[in-house]
């Protein structure tokens, strides 16, 4: 009996190359089948036909399967390792750091990475590489315009020097933009940024099959330089992190050691 999900799915990596078997089924297979029916079509084939007609429909489509939840400076307490032990291991080592925001959604992530750096090394020469599949909201990101519940976690000094203000709208001042080079990028098929210090990830593996996290752990390892750092979200962990090279550095933090 054929599998109507299987057949859309193939389907959608015809036409975007986005490869769905890698993502965990019941949670993908809801979301997919909410948005089908929020546009009016009952049945995936006629979806799919849909979605290779209709830009504004696809582009919808994408946008909605990429999970993309963010707010700034996102569980305090985890940046704040970040800022006190792992960047100034980082910067005494290099001067120079290569961070990669990986899955950086609408671009809260790596503006926080710019914000924390900036604020510890004030005359580093740093590169933050923001990535993610959807376009639209890596243009939403690079815009840099924001609802201010989106900093509710945000120490309020960094609030008043990254960003201007009028009423409920921040906007990301350009000496931040400057420091961030946002680019889309496939994590799972396409070619991994390299010589990484530290990759930031949270929240995006847990959206994928076993195989497809390993898959990518792995890929990650690759991408780190030697001692390299991995921060991960909180609701992530790797298991057995040394039979892919890491060793635990912090609580969500994991340290490239071969």
């Amino acid at each position: 009996m054929a599998d109507a999900y299987l057949d859309f799915i193939r389907s959608v990596y015809r036409i975007t190359g986005l490869d769905l078997n890698q993502y965990k089924r019941p949670q993908m297979e809801r979301r997919i089948l909410s948005l089908m029916r929020s546009v009016g079509v009952n049945n995936l084939a006629d979806y799919a036909v849909l979605l290779q007609k209709d830009k504004n429909q696809l582009d919808k489509f994408i946008n909605h399967l990429t999970i993309n939840v963010s707010e700034f400076y996102r569980n305090p307490g985890q940046w704040e390792v970040l800022a006190q032990q792992i960047l100034p291991q980082l910067i005494k080592k290099n001067s120079s750091l290569k961070i990669w925001s990986a899955g950086c959604s609408t671009g809260e992530e790596p503006y926080t990475l710019a914000m924390v750096l900036s604020e510890l090394d004030t005359k580093g020469n740093h590169q933050i590489v923001a990535t993610d599949v959807d376009q639209e909201v890596l243009k939403r990101a690079q815009e840099g315009i924001y609802n201010i519940k989106a900093a509710v976690n945000l120490p309020k000094n960094y609030l008043a020097r990254y960003f201007d203000r009028d009423g409920e709208v921040i906007r990301v001042k350009d000496s931040l933009k400057k420091l961030i080079k946002f680019k889309w990028h496939n994590l799972l098929t396409d070619t991994i940024e390299n010589n990484v210090d530290l990759l930031v990830c949270r929240n995006v593996v847990i959206y994928f099959t076993e195989e497809a996290k390993a898959s990518l752990y792995r890929k990650f390892h690759q991408s780190l330089k030697p001692n390299g750092m991995l921060f991960i979200g909180s609701t992530e962990q790797i298991f057995q992190p040394q039979e892919i090279g890491f060793k635990p550095a912090a609580m969500f933090f994991y340290q490239k050691i071969s």
